[in-house]
């Protein structure tokens, strides 16, 4: 005899049913785009990481797979660490942030004893006028952002090349989390103004659902008191935030803005035309992405099909409310997002290229 759901346990019954049937089509998408193992080179290579996990352990992971050896460094024993070990190449990412002052005699050291020195910076263009110094002590200059390629070039960097982020589908995937995660609708960043003006626009209406918003600064909205109890104020850890993106129904993707002021040091006043990490993050995890536009999204994605685009406040809200009422397209935009991200976007689809370049 087939036992009922009691009619009050109804609405939650569909629920987990829902989000259990999703859990599986995510895991089948996983199973039919399984990581390819990729080509292991014949070289030696020291990576020095940034100390951001999101990006240091999938690249670290991805290394680990395509080159003979990984040597691992802290910054401030970048000089030590290669004459100990002898590298084929020395690979640096972003030298910003957590790096010791003397880190570009290191690097100059380092070079002058022949081994092929490399530099991804993934903060661009928001560090210009550090990275304009930066970018000049390296052998190849690597960016995630296609309007510095021609400016790193200007400043007389000899080998730059544009490399586009990727995900770690050991870090950022669909999962079963629990239910104090779920949300209908999901920002996680800090609270630049452009962002500040889009959420003090929909406030009243964010308000109405289940939204969460977390980051720095967040203060600083006009409505903040409106908002108050959706805010988680600080930094939230990349397996936590992957645990939202998971469980949320939609997630928000705003880039920050690449004008100079208090939350840049853009001295060169660089336009930024890339899109950021989060935009891969968020599809990995199996969940659709509403996200402002960057003029090469559409070399990764399909706007309309991977995930959905919004130019303003007004048409944002929206397509929320149009995607929180229509299940089964919001899942089916989750899905081609997924499977898009695991075919192309992960690091260890995306460092072969790099690899190749500092062979070359």
């Amino acid at each position: 005899m087939k036992i009922q759901p009691k009619p009050s346990r109804t609405r939650e019954y569909r629920i987990g049913y829902r989000a259990g049937y999703h859990q599986g089509m995510c895991e089948a998408v996983r199973q039919m785009n399984p990581e390819a193992p990729g080509e292991r080179r014949p070289l030696r290579l020291m990576y020095v990481p940034q100390g951001f996990d999101a990006i240091d352990a999938g690249v670290m992971a991805a290394l680990g797979e395509l080159t003979s050896e990984l040597i691992v460094s802290p910054p401030e024993r970048m000089l030590a660490a290669a004459e100990e070990s002898a590298p084929d190449a020395v690979l640096v990412m972003n030298g910003l942030h957590v790096f010791p002052p003397d880190h570009l005699e290191q690097m100059d050291a380092i070079r002058s004893r022949g081994i092929r020195t490399a530099i991804w910076f993934v903060d661009d263009p928001y560090f210009t006028e550090d990275t304009s110094v930066i970018c000049r002590h390296y052998d190849h200059v690597f960016t995630h952002e296609l309007g510095c390629v021609d400016f790193y070039r200007s400043l007389g960097a000899d080998h730059v090349h544009y490399l586009p982020l990727g995900v770690h589908p050991g870090m950022y995937y669909p999962r079963r989390t629990a239910p104090r995660y779920e949300y209908d609708v999901v920002f996680i960043g800090n609270a630049f103004f452009n962002r500040t003006e889009l959420f003090d626009k929909l406030a009243p209406y964010l308000r109405s659902k289940r939204t969460f918003i977390a980051g720095g600064f967040w203060e600083r909205l006009q409505t903040y008191g409106e908002l108050a109890g959706c805010i988680h104020s600080g930094f939230i850890p990349p397996e936590e935030t992957a645990n939202y993106y998971s469980s949320a129904k939609l997630v928000i993707n705003i880039h920050r803005p690449w004008e100079g002021g208090q939350d840049n040091r853009n001295a060169f006043q660089i336009p930024s035309l890339s899109i950021n990490p989060r935009t891969y993050e968020i599809s990995a995890c199996g969940t659709m992405q509403l996200t402002d536009v960057r003029e090469d999204l559409t070399r990764y994605y399909r706007p309309g099909y991977d995930l959905e685009t919004f130019g303003t406040a007004e048409e944002l809200q929206s397509k929320i409310e149009y995607y929180l009422t229509h299940d089964k397209e919001r899942r089916l935009f989750a899905l081609r997002g997924l499977r898009t991200t695991l075919r192309r976007h992960t690091f260890k689809a995306r460092l072969p290229e790099l690899l190749d370049l500092l062979q070359s």
